[in-house]
């Protein structure tokens, strides 16, 4: 598996090591989910902040 990390729009480099981890996690909380197809291809997950607390 390939997975890319962008933080408002600037590429977070990871290692192989980490790729994995974070690929393995999601996809396995991705696959728990009902009627999800196994035979999937590609997973995008987008993520905004509603707002920064200080």
């Amino acid at each position: 598996m390939k997975i890319e990390l962008l933080l408002d729009g600037k590429k977070i480099p990871m290692n192989d090591f980490v790729q994995k981890i974070i690929a393995d996690v999601i996809k396995a909380m991705v696959e728990t989910l009902h009627n999800i197809d196994s035979e999937w291809k590609e997973i995008s997950i987008h993520i905004e902040r509603d707002e920064l607390k200080e």
